[in-house]
């Protein structure tokens, strides 16, 4: 890619933006404007990748960080050759554009992550380049290279200011993801005005601490920014940033002031620009012929070297068929060996995160493709992975369990990462109530529809001792808040296979299970076919009659509560249902949700939450048994007798 080629891309890239973003009269240009160049060589030569196929296995991802640049992306994607039109350019941020106001997972051709906050790619970015290792660890033989791509980024400054790219970025380090490849825009320029009012960090330094590999260039020395990629690449054990020194809204007359950052650069600023760049004042959203001619001069290059790894690849497949078998069930989600379900008894007394940590090990050796780990709460999570090649680390690609550490929010969006890259489920875990510390990737999980499995044990003010830090009350209710999040409160031991079950099932959206820290009698079921059942959402546990006095929803620890509630209710049936999912049981026809209420005289519901989401099965705030009031630390029997949340407390309730 010569010079020539490189200007007009570039300029290409600028004209497209602006002229899309004034159109729309929304957006920033900031990126666009001043970081072209790196869109012309990343796209037009130093990326490996394949407009035509943009799912190709072994592509480069690139994941883009400061996604408020979304036009820098969507211009470069179409002048590419990408499925991104000029009409769809000039819809920019309208309803139904495949162009929307920032980068959408699933909704644009070309378009690796969702990318709206701040800080959230580059912490995808470290997750995909994590799924290359472990893949490349696993199918790559001494013969075939049949997962072999990097992992790039583009971040800003205010994506280095958010605390979960820290997070993601000193991960990196310490696991030398030689093959994470970070573009930094270093512009010094946020909304706000020049970062130097709040952010004065070393970022060299910083990231050197954290154990990368820091290159310096300019935006505009396109050349020279091939060559330093090429310097990254030769560091094989530490991810590399690229500081490349630029000017935020280049050409406009508000470039380098927080003016060019996030708004149109009005009808003058557009004219200034274009006579600025030679391009032609009087047609909008022009691109340069020579933009489209270079991209079209390289697309037989680009699905030839598809077709060579094709080839490679079939070649493998013929060498290894049982490693072929493999690759297949891991990117279906198939079962990759016959595992029996984990068996509990009834009567049996086993705190579901104890379930759980057996359930985990069934599904891990079942399917061999879930991997994930802890933020530093293995041992209280039950998430340790048994005889699943160990711990991953960089002498040991092929382990399944990750050690995150301390850091919540980096490592949920991680595993949305290792998810994006495809080929592995992820999962993670923590206690419930820091379940607020990665939620903001939770939600971006549920946009993107990934189906990321999060282990959320602790779940109530059963904890105790640790005291009301450690309750989570409303945590519950905010999870299930979250459109396209699925909440699993399993009651026992049983029901928590089951949910393991369910949460693996899952292929188009995240699946939060909530699990006990105490222990939980394994109780009989009502319904024989409980199983099944168990998929609308909720199924019958005591039957107590056809027509009861009294039909009881509860779910988790709250089902053993009902049942001894029952026990010391005299003279009323009462009936008593395991809501494992209420979004889900909610969301079913009248006639499965009244074959399993029944024909009862009253409904109530319990949950140790605050209960706000149990209104439309009952009549009245009063036919709920929640806690509306933070706990206290003391063993877990004198903090529930003391917020008169005990089964005799219960009992007393359905009488009244």
């Amino acid at each position: 890619m010569n010079e020539h080629a490189i200007n007009a891309v570039a300029t290409s890239v600028r004209s497209l933006s602006i002229d899309a973003i004034q159109k729309a009269n929304s957006g920033h240009p900031g990126i666009p404007l001043g970081a072209a160049e790196l869109a012309a060589v990343l796209y037009g030569k130093i990326l490996k990748h394949n407009p035509a196929n943009s799912k190709w296995a072994d592509r480069d991802r690139f994941m883009i960080s400061a996604g408020h640049g979304s036009m820098w992306l969507y211009a470069i994607l179409h002048i590419a050759g990408y499925d991104v039109s000029l009409d769809d350019i000039k819809n920019f941020r309208q309803l139904g554009s495949k162009c929307p106001g920032h980068p959408e997972y699933g909704m644009t051709d070309g378009v690796e992550n969702t990318s709206g906050p701040l800080g959230q790619g580059v912490a995808m970015a470290v997750g995909s380049a994590i799924a290359e290792t472990m893949l490349a660890a696993r199918f790559n033989t001494s013969t075939h290279k049949i997962v072999d791509h990097y992992t790039y980024s583009l971040v800003g400054e205010g994506c280095l200011q958010e605390g979960v790219a820290s997070e993601a970025s000193s991960l990196a380090g310490h696991l030398k993801l030689g093959k994470l490849i970070v573009f930094y825009d270093e512009n010094r320029i946020t909304i706000d005005g020049a970062t130097e009012m709040a952010f004065t960090d070393d970022i060299a330094k910083r990231y050197e601490a954290y154990g990368w590999h820091v290159l310096r260039g300019s935006m505009y020395e396109p050349l020279d920014i091939v060559k330093l990629v090429d310097e990254a690449k030769k560091c094989t054990d530490k991810p590399s940033l690229i500081m490349l020194k630029s000017v935020i809204g280049k050409y406009a007359p508000q470039a380098g002031t927080a003016a060019a950052h996030g708004a149109p650069i009005g009808v003058d600023g557009v004219k200034i620009v274009k006579e600025a760049l030679g391009l032609p004042v009087d047609k909008d959203f022009y691109v340069l012929p020579e933009a489209y001619d270079y991209f079209a001069s390289t697309k037989d290059a680009r699905a030839q070297r598809e077709a060579q790894w094709q080839k490679e690849f079939d070649a493998w497949s013929k060498e290894n068929p049982e490693l072929r078998k493999q690759w297949d069930a891991f990117h279906s989600d198939a079962q990759t060996a016959d595992v029996p379900d984990v068996p509990f008894k009834v009567g049996e007394s086993v705190a579901t995160r104890a379930a759980s940590g057996k359930a985990l090990n069934m599904i891990a050796h079942r399917y061999g493709n879930l991997v994930g780990g802890s933020a530093d709460l293995t041992s209280p999570n039950q998430t340790k992975l048994e005889n699943c090649d160990g711990t991953y680390t960089p002498e040991n690609r092929k382990g399944r369990m990750i050690e995150f550490g301390i850091r919540e929010f980096g490592m949920a969006a991680i595993c949305a990462g290792i998810s994006l890259h495809g080929g592995l489920r992820p999962f993670c875990a923590t206690f419930l109530v820091f379940s607020d510390y990665l939620r903001p990737s939770l939600r971006v999980a549920a946009l993107m529809k990934k189906p990321v499995i999060y282990v959320f044990t602790h779940d109530s003010i059963y904890v105790g001792e640790d005291g009301p830090t450690h309750q989570p009350i409303e945590t519950l209710a905010a999870l299930r808040a979250i459109p396209d999040v699925q909440v699993l409160r399993p009651g026992d031991a049983e029901e928590t296979v089951e949910a393991w079950k369910m949460a693996y099932e899952s292929s188009d959206h995240p699946v939060c299970l909530a699990l006990t820290r105490q222990n939980l009698a394994v109780y009989e079921k009502a319904d024989p076919d409980w199983k099944n059942t168990i998929r609308t959402g909720a199924y019958i546990v005591q039957e107590g009659s056809t027509h009861p006095d009294i039909t009881v929803l509860a779910s988790g620890s709250e089902v053993n509560m009902a049942l001894a509630a029952s026990r010391m209710v005299q003279g009323k049936s009462v009936r008593v249902v395991s809501v494992i999912d209420e979004k889900l049981f909610a969301a079913q026809n009248a006639i499965i949700r009244e074959r399993i209420i029944g024909d009862a005289k009253r409904v109530v519901a319990a949950e140790a939450g605050v209960g706000l989401e149990w209104l439309e099965f009952v009549e009245s705030r009063n036919d709920i048994f929640c806690i509306t009031q933070f706990g206290e630390s003391a063993p877990a029997a004198n903090v529930a007798a003391h917020l008169q949340y005990t089964a005799e407390d219960f009992a007393k309730m359905l009488v009244q």
